[in-house]
């Protein structure tokens, strides 16, 4: 797996990922909420498999 998710992509997803678990865990997503760990999950390993499908590359230095 090549990396392909960056830095600015990276926090965003981490945010994103964090408020939808909130959002499950204490609002009104209920067990939807979960979702929020691919974006999480995405960010942490640095890698999103959708990106090359559709031919996108976030990060600075492939590798």
């Amino acid at each position: 797996m090549t990396r392909n998710v960056g830095g600015i992509d990276r926090v965003l997803r981490l945010v994103a990922g964090a408020l939808l678990l909130a959002l499950g865990a204490f609002g009104p997503l209920g067990w939807w909420g979960l979702v929020g760990l691919v974006p999480i999950g995405t960010a942490l390993a640095g890698f999103c498999p959708l990106y090359p499908l559709i031919g996108v590359n976030t990060c600075r230095r492939a590798g």
